[in-house]
Formats: C-alpha cells, structure tokens, sequence
C-alpha cells in the first residue's frame, strides 16, 4: 500500500511528465495534469491547442474526461504543473468540471516542483453551480405537479 506522500509524489511525476506532452503551438503555455481516481488509478492529460483557440482543451479536463470515459466519478487528488516559477491555478472551465465530481484536493506545483499550493476544488471555486441546484429545481418541479 503507497503511503500518501509517496502517491502525491507519483501524481507531481506524472504531471511534469504529461506536461512535456503538451500540443501548445500557439500558447507556448504547457501544462500537464494527473488525477488519482477513488480506484486508485492515475489518468494524465496536457494542455492541447487549436488554431481555433476556442476548441483547445485544458490538461485538467483531458485527464478528468479520460477517467470519466473509463467509468470512473470519484476523484482524490489533481496534480497540475505548468511552467511558471510559481504554482498556476485551473481555469474557470476546469474549475466548474472539477466541482462536478466532488470537493478533491488540487495541488499546484510550479515548473521544477520546488513550489506546492494544495486546495480543495470548493476552495478555488466558491459559490459553485453544482448537481444539487439541478436537483433542487427538479425536486421542487416534482412537489408542484
């Protein structure tokens, strides 16, 4: 059985190595993500550019819908390295992604890994759309009929 520290260090390698995947020809920008999933296993994703800017897609959302489309919907850790000096955050889209399949713990670490910022997502997106507004309203639908 891994002990905490030594999966965090796994998902920080798996990240930096995702990272030097990135597709960021426009950017320059590359990022790389990995998720450890409630089953233990780690999805990677990198930042993936387009001509058409509105049809790139993060590195966080690449490795949460590669879990997703492995059947997997519960999530612990997202280790996210770009390459700045100093740990980046999500994005906005990632961000309302990420409060999709729970409050997990983002750690952010900066390009050579000397810098760790850790959050948990409703940390980085407070007051978030969530499922249960969703539910609400076809509750309250329901009690009306």
């Amino acid at each position: 059985m891994k002990r905490r520290g030594d999966i965090e260090v796994e998902l920080i390698k798996k990240a930096m190595e995702m990272k030097e995947r990135a597709y960021a020809p426009y950017s320059k920008f590359k990022v790389g993500a990995a998720l450890l999933a409630k089953s233990g296993k780690i999805y990677g994703g990198c930042n993936v550019e387009n001509a058409s800017y509105g049809l790139s897609v993060c590195a966080e959302r690449v490795a949460i819908f590669k879990a997703v489309s492995e059947g997997e919907r519960k999530f612990e850790k997202l280790a996210v390295v770009t390459d700045l000096d100093e740990p980046a955050a999500p994005c906005g889209m990632c961000r309302q992604v990420m409060i999709e399949f729970g409050d997990f713990e983002v750690i952010m670490v900066s390009r050579d890994g000397s810098k760790i910022e850790r959050r948990k997502v409703s940390e980085l997106i407070p007051k978030a759309f969530t499922p249960s507004h969703l539910k609400k309203v076809a509750d309250d639908g329901s009690k009306k009929s």
